[in-house]
């Protein structure tokens, strides 16, 4: 009895795998071709507009007052 309670375990974990392997093939071959479709459809080239290029420079770090407040805190936390 042990052996057919083996093999039956055999059985249902080659067709559960067997069954999840097709399933996410099939589901990667549909992936690729929605990609393809969606691509060929929306091909339009659209020209980036010169705000979203140019973007203005982010300031070169924290401000000298806020320097400040962090050397005092840290001078504060050194001396307890």
């Amino acid at each position: 009895m042990n052996s057919t309670l083996i093999d039956q375990g055999l059985n249902l974990m080659l067709y559960g795998m067997s069954t999840v392997f097709v399933f996410l093939t099939i589901l990667v071959f549909a992936t690729l071709f929605m990609s393809r479709v969606v691509n060929r459809f929306s091909s339009e080239e659209e020209t980036p507009d010169v705000q979203t290029i140019i973007k203005p420079a982010a300031p070169a770090g924290p401000s000298p007052q806020i320097l400040q407040a962090i050397k005092l805190a840290i001078a504060e936390h050194r001396k307890n």
